[in-house]
This record gives C-alpha cells, structure tokens and sequence, in this order.
C-alpha cells in the first residue's frame, strides 16, 4: 500500500486573484476506491492536474508513483482504436486490454473500428479499459459518466467496484458513486472533509451533523439576545448607582461613597462576565453552519397551456441513411414531465429536435400543439464564449434576474467578469439552465441538463422542478434524479 502526502499545497491561476487551494494537506491511501465530490469550482479537476503534474503549485507532493489522469486526448482519432488504446500501455498488453473490454460490455471488434467511428459511450468505456493496463500508475478518473447511458454507468460502476486496485473518482452521480467508492472526499467551502463509506454514508452524516448545528445555532442566538439584554441591565443599573455616589444627601445624611464604589464595581465585574460569555457565544455560533452548503430556493414561472395535448407521437422513429431508430408513442399533456430513456445512440437528441420543431428525417407521426413557447437546454455547453452579459442579452432575458439564479446555483461575483471559455465545464452548463430558468414557457426541453453539473445544485433543480411542476420533456442518464422527476418514461431501446 502506498500513500499520497499534499503538504501545504497553494494554488491560484495566473491572472485570477482567488486561490484554488490555501494551504491544502491531506493524505490519501492509493488502495482507496476514493469518490471526490465537491461545488463546481471547488478545484475538484485542479487537484487531479496537480497530482498529474499537468499543474505545479506550492507546497509538497509526495507521491510514489506516477498518477494517471483520465480521460486523456486523443490525437487524430481516425486511427484504428487498438492503436489508440495501447499508447500508452506496457508492451504485450493485448490480451488484457480484450479482457478489461469485455468487462466493460464492448467486443473485441470496436478494436479494429476508427476511434472516431465509435459512440460516446463506446468511447468512453474503451478508454477506461486502457486506463488499467498500467498496473503501476494511479488512475484518477474526471467525470466518466456524462456520455455513458444509463445501462453504460451500471457496466462502468460494476467494473470499478470489482477491481483490486485503488482509484481516485471524480463524479456528481449518487447512484455511481454509491456503486463504487468505498471513501468520500469532499472538497468544502473551508476546507476538506475525508470519510469512510460511499456518497450516501457521507451525505446522510453531513446532513445529520447539520441539523444538529441549526438546532444548537438556534439556541445560541437566543442565548446571545439573553446576554445582551442582561448587559445592558446591568450597564444601566451600574450607572445609576454610580451616579448616586455625587448626588443629594437623603435627610440631610452623606453618600456612602466607599459602599457606593464597592457596588459600582461589582456591577462592573457582573457586567464584564456577562459580556465575555456573550462573546464565548458569538465565537462558538461563527464555527457553526460554516460548511452548510447554501442551497437557495430556485424560482421558475412557467406559462400554463390550456390545451389537452402539448405533444403526441405515433410510431415516431428517427431515420437517418443506415439507421433508423425505435418506433416510440406517447402523449406530453400539461404538467407531464416526461424523461426519453434509451442507448447510446438510439435517437433521443433527434427526437428532441422533432419536438423543437427542427427538420429530421422520420417516419411516423407527430403532434405539436400550436403557440407554443418553448426553451431549450442543449446536451452542449462548449460553444460558450465571451461576455457572460452580452449573451445574456443575446438570449433576451432579465439580467438582473439570471445573475441571481447563477448566484443561487453557487456562481462567486468574479466570474461575471470572465470570458465564458474559462469556466468549467459545469459552469458553462449552469449557464445555460439559468438562462432556461428565466424564460416562461410551456414546454421546457433539457437534454442531458445535469453533465458536469455539481450535486448540490442538482438537488436544488430537483427541488424546483418538485414544486413547480413545469411541462418538461427531457433526456437525463443520473438515475436519481429521473426516479424523482419523470412522471412517465419512454424507452427508446
């Protein structure tokens, strides 16, 4: 068993003011199924860069091995995948590439298939398969699940479980990193927090652990209101007895004014007991709710279509030239929120863009109530450049208003600066639903809203959809966010 030691570990990119890591130490077993989760922009991609050595910082890095970060590049992807795959792999490795292939579900035939040929899916599972050919790097594994399918991240969770080896994950999907990890990592607003167990274990205790921090915030607001009005009795008490020290005699008799002092200052004394526990309880109330993830509530005002029908397929299949997709039928009415389920591959995108209104080749039929407005979340966010208030405007939507939902889905002030091609990839993403989030429409289409996009922030989506009850078609592989939201699913397999 070997070990990675972070030592003091700072990092900021150039030209930006706010440091990634401060001071960052930690020491991690490379045995561990290790799961590390975090805020988009906590700095999840920049450790594994770190460790790879894409990044230098300052501090120490003690590793005993080389770490290997996925997924990597692929250059002219038109070769042959086999040669793609055994790169960077030891010599004679073949036959274990065939095997951890088959593991992950693909034959031996994707081999001599160009790379560029495959499927995302494909793809992706291929280059998992390669990544554990080299027995003695560390695998550090970004977000493998956005192009894989439902059934794909079953096949992916199942192969990482299995493993006798260690890895280091990053993932926003409950059920895949319940699948897999056997410690959580959790990059946090002060610091981190390293735990045995999978997300749920982590998540359930956190949970606990802050309701536990509410109820005892709650109760040292109400003893700091107590003190405080302690204090200013007893401020109040000890002036009107030091007055009393120069003022009139009572019948004709002298103040005590050693009496008088000697009361004054235990008044003072009581009063400055009272003020050091109220400060002990300020002290103790700022360490509380520090790391509470702040999930502000989402707002969404969808537009109501008094009609009976909003979409309706009959034997609906997508038919491009050596392709033609599973016949589908189904009736989206009013309030529905409807998920497309299906493969890699199978046509769910096409069958959004039908319902955009977009021209795709298809046989069967299809139904679009008339008036319709409609907004859209595309699978891609990667066509995101420049002034994020330009395109705002672009889109025609309330500024003020889509600032304040970035705000919400955790989006710091500074970023409202930069140019878009500098966000992560879950940035850019929650761009495009915020901008979604502030349009009414009666038909909300999201395709794969949820790739990259951190876990907080998915439950609050999930939250907002719950209480608004918006008209939603939409494609989405994070299994616990379609047992929450689809009222019906239609499987295009």
């Amino acid at each position: 068993m070997s070990q990675i030691t972070i030592q003091h570990l700072s990092f900021t990119y150039d030209g930006d003011h706010t440091p990634v890591f401060e001071d960052l130490n930690l020491q991690l077993d490379t045995c561990w199924k290790l799961g590390l989760t975090g805020r988009n922009g906590r700095g999840k991609t920049t450790l594994l860069r770190l460790l790879s050595g894409e990044l230098k910082g300052r501090g120490t890095l003690s590793l005993h091995q080389t770490c290997r970060l996925w997924p990597r590049p692929v250059q002219t992807p038109e070769r042959k995948t086999l040669e793609i795959l055994l790169e960077d792999a030891p010599p004679g490795e073949e036959w274990r590439l065939l095997r951890e292939l088959g593991r992950l579900g693909l034959g031996e035939d994707v081999l001599e298939r160009p790379f560029a040929s495959l499927s995302g899916g494909e793809q992706t599972r291929a280059l998992l398969a390669a990544l554990f050919l080299d027995e003695d790097a560390y695998p550090m594994i970004d977000e493998p699940t956005n192009h894989l399918d439902g059934p794909g991240r079953a096949l992916a969770a199942d192969y990482l479980r299995n493993l006798d080896r260690g890895f280091l994950l990053v993932s926003h999907d409950r059920a895949f990193l319940d699948g897999c990890t056997d410690h959580i990592l959790a990059l946090n607003q002060t610091g981190t927090e390293l735990v045995r167990g999978n997300f749920t274990s982590w998540f359930q205790n956190k949970e606990d652990r802050e309701r536990g921090e509410l109820v005892r915030n709650e109760k040292l607001k109400g003893e700091i209101r107590r003190l405080e009005q302690s204090a200013r009795r007893t401020s109040d008490w000890s002036d009107k007895v030091e007055k009393s020290k120069h003022g009139q005699r009572n019948s004709g008799l002298r103040p005590d004014r050693g009496f008088i002092g000697h009361k004054s200052a235990k008044m003072m004394k009581r009063s400055k007991t009272i003020e050091s526990r109220r400060q002990k309880a300020v002290q103790e109330k700022s360490e509380l709710l520090r790391d509470v993830e702040r999930a502000d509530s989402l707002k969404l005002t969808p537009l109501t279509y008094h009609g009976t029908r909003i979409l309706e397929c009959r034997e609906l299949a997508v038919s491009y030239p050596g392709m033609t997709g599973r016949p589908v039928s189904f009736t989206l009415r009013p309030g529905d929120r409807l998920c497309l389920d299906g493969s890699n591959g199978s046509g769910k995108t096409s069958l959004l863009r039908l319902a955009l209104g977009e021209d795709v080749p298809c046989t069967g039929s299809l139904f679009r109530a008339s008036g319709l407005m409609i907004s859209y979340v595309p699978q891609k966010s990667d066509h995101l450049q420049g002034s994020l208030t330009d395109w705002a405007q672009r889109q025609n939507v309330d500024l003020t208003r889509f600032l304040t939902v970035l705000r919400k889905l955790d989006f710091s002030r500074v970023l409202f600066q930069r140019d878009m091609e500098s966000y992560s990839a879950g940035q850019r993403k929650k761009v495009l639903i915020a901008a979604s989030l502030c349009q009414s429409a009666h038909l909300y289409i999201w395709d794969e809203p949820l790739n990259y996009i951190d876990l907080f922030s998915r439950m609050q989506i999930e939250e907002l959809l719950l209480q608004y009850r918006p008209t939603l078609l939409f494609v989405e592989h994070d299994r616990a966010f379609r047992e929450k939201i689809a009222t019906q699913t239609v499987c295009q397999n």
